[in-house]
């Protein structure tokens, strides 16, 4: 699908002066400026409260008015902030945007998460577990069937063999995950909740203190594996934080261990394919991911998970 050139500057201006009033002196409306991070969105601060963000495709556009629809029904289960739309349509024919209040605090690349901050996102993880899902596809969240971790490790093997021998990283270390430990870790049947889906740093502000002050861009919100969203926090605050969060939340060992090796083998896969030149994230945030889903926790010396105990809160 063809993408749209990102707005220009003045383009951001002539919109944000529709949209926004004026000062009475005359002046030519709030300072508008590009955010940095991020690349699905052409995003822009306004001013100091606000954020612009655009759809560049028609894909764009369904996912973003989608996600006006479902910040509304997830914002009541939440502890933490999610952005509240104060205008939204169309900066060009076919393509949306929002003009969405500023949450307090930095990126989660920023400030680092404190333990009350992890305490912040179990109670993330608790609520979105207990959005109705029915309500979710109702207004077109897509249901995404959990991914084969076998087939995940298969690809990551050679992948992790490549970033040996570039000295990027010790493919010893993938072999604790084996065909046998894989298929112990397959996601249960029937047990999909709401996800965010995309819970990489960026999208998460925390405060200087190291609290969780909210979460941004729902647009890869679906129906499906609890799992991935803990393999997102294992790369945006580390395994060791992310496991934690998880198991405040109830959400017993064997999704707690599915994720973390979600995220380990994305983290493997993506390096080498940017090492190859097949990806064009930022390789210094790649290494940094890596480094943070391989952290060693203590949750790894479970060898065996029996199916007949239960390991998730009902």
């Amino acid at each position: 699908m063809t993408k749209a050139s990102p707005p220009s500057t003045d383009t951001v201006r002539r919109l944000i002066r529709a949209i926004v009033k004026e000062s009475a002196d005359g002046a030519s409306g709030p300072d508008v400026r590009p955010v940095a991070e991020g690349g699905e969105h052409a995003t822009w601060w306004v001013g100091g409260a606000y954020v612009l963000r655009l759809a560049l495709d028609r894909d764009g556009t369904v996912r973003q008015r989608r996600e006006l629809r479902l910040r509304d029904l997830v914002r009541p289960y939440l502890p933490v902030g999610v952005p509240v739309s104060v205008a939204h349509g169309e900066w060009a024919p076919g393509l949306s945007y929002t003009l969405d209040t500023r949450l307090p605090g930095g990126s989660g690349e920023e400030y680092d998460v404190s333990a009350v901050g992890e305490a912040d996102l179990a109670g993330l993880l608790t609520g979105l577990r207990e959005v109705p899902v029915r309500q979710a596809e109702s207004l077109g969240v897509p249901r995404v069937a959990p991914r084969s971790l076998e087939a995940l490790r298969r690809m990551a093997v050679p992948a992790a063999e490549r970033l040996g021998a570039a000295d990027e990283f010790d493919p010893v270390l993938l072999r604790q995950l084996t065909r046998a430990g894989a298929a112990q870790l397959t996601a249960k049947p029937g047990n999909l909740v709401l996800v965010h889906h995309d819970l990489k740093g960026e999208h998460l502000m925390v405060g200087p203190d190291g609290r969780v002050r909210g979460v941004l861009d729902w647009t890869d919100a679906a129906v499906g594996d609890p799992a991935e969203d803990i393999a997102g926090l294992a790369l945006a605050v580390g395994s060791g934080a992310a496991v934690r969060a998880a198991t405040l939340a109830d959400c017993g060992p064997r999704p707690c261990l599915r994720g973390l090796w979600l995220a380990r083998c994305d983290t493997v896969l993506r390096l080498a394919d940017r090492l190859a030149g097949r990806d064009v994230g930022p390789l210094p945030l790649l290494r940094i991911q890596l480094r943070r889903a391989w952290e060693a926790i203590l949750l790894e010396r479970v060898t065996e998970l029996r199916d007949d105990v239960p390991d998730e809160a009902e």
